[in-house]
């Protein structure tokens, strides 16, 4: 029964951690910044961190502007109280999708049993785009707030598609700022 059992619960735990990976975020802060202060924001371009095109480039921007609006903050184009700039990659990962059958047949209460099983597997290539976005205070020259998004992507999908995900994981990702202060 136990070998049947795990031929059972294999696939089951490869889809939950797949699943669970589908969209992963994370983000840090400076403990000492003021945010309340912060009012006004403009962009920078990080140096080897564009976006593969400008389609996507204005994407990420439109997404990431979105999200600092509803936080109160003002898109400028010189003099700003914060920068604001990204890295976007996309690499790719292996993914597993595992099949599998099991069989067992037991002799009741003599004590013995047989157990046999197959598990059968595919490896394929996964895309998996990440999205750093980087806050700076400029007057303090420092780094003030991060925050990275993964997820699997699909890069054939609809643009609009593309772009609710991206969309998502932003709201996701900026639900985080300003940080909360400690009480």
């Amino acid at each position: 029964m136990r070998y049947t059992r795990r031929l059972t619960l294999l696939p089951a735990f490869v889809f939950i951690v797949v699943c669970a990976y589908g969209q992963d975020i994370h983000y840090n802060y400076d403990r000492s910044a003021n945010f309340a202060a912060y009012k006004t924001y403009q962009w920078v371009d990080i140096p080897g961190g564009a976006a593969p095109d400008q389609f996507i480039d204005r994407d990420i921007r439109r997404a990431v502007d979105e999200q600092l609006a509803q936080k109160g903050l003002t898109r400028v184009e010189n003099g700003a109280d914060l920068y604001v700039g990204y890295q976007a990659v996309i690499r790719e990962e292996k993914g597993i999708n595992l099949s599998g059958w099991g069989e067992r047949f037991g002799w009741g209460g003599w004590g013995g049993s047989w157990a046999t099983g197959s598990v059968q597997g595919q490896t394929s290539t996964i895309p998996v785009g990440t999205l750093l976005v980087n806050v700076y205070d400029p007057a303090r020259k420092q780094l003030i707030w991060r925050g990275d998004a993964s997820k699997t992507i699909d890069l054939n999908k609809d643009p609009d598609k593309n772009y609710k995900n991206l969309q998502k994981a932003m709201a996701k990702l900026f639900k985080n700022y300003p940080p909360q202060p400690n009480k």
